[in-house]
């Protein structure tokens, strides 16, 4: 669902955000693009219980992507070579208490990137790192979505092995 309160969820229940940014963009630029991630928290909505009332982080694992081309000429999206990817437990955001973060800090807090390869172990890593998905923190449920037309439970999608 595409307005649901986090991006991914495995068939194990674990909640993924992706947040994307590079620093070529499809405007016209006088130079790189600083890398920003933001709307880091959100208030879900479930059915019943409509708007959360305050903002919380709403996945258990964030991955931050970063298509790392400064050459249009070299701009390919689709090659995963060029990004880099950092992974960061909710636990650690919610210990920097950030809306938003550079890639500066993203970097400090996640350590190196890790290639396309290897996202899925960082992933698994992060969330091991985070604990149980069921029952800790403000984690939303589910079935939650930030639409309030949507009310179909989310489907389980087959990330990692």
């Amino acid at each position: 669902m595409e307005w649901a309160s986090h991006d991914v969820e495995t068939d194990r229940g674990l909640r993924i955000e992706v947040k994307a940014s590079g620093y070529l963009q499809a405007w016209d630029q006088q130079g790189p693009s600083d890398i920003r991630f933001s709307g880091l928290r959100a208030r879900f909505w479930t059915p019943d219980g409509g708007y959360a009332p305050a903002a919380s982080y709403n996945a258990d694992v964030y991955v931050f992507a970063v298509e790392t081309a400064r050459e249009p000429a070299l701009y390919d999206p689709l090659d995963t070579a060029q990004w880099d990817f950092y992974v960061l437990p909710r636990a650690a955001l919610e210990e920097l208490a950030a809306v938003s973060l550079g890639l500066n800090t993203v970097r400090k807090a996640a350590g190196p990137p890790v290639t396309f390869a290897g996202l899925g172990d960082r992933i698994r890593a992060a969330a091991l790192a985070e604990g149980p998905t069921t029952g800790t923190g403000p984690a939303t449920p589910p079935t939650a979505v930030a639409d309030p037309g949507i009310h179909q439970p989310r489907q389980p999608t087959t990330l990692l092995p």
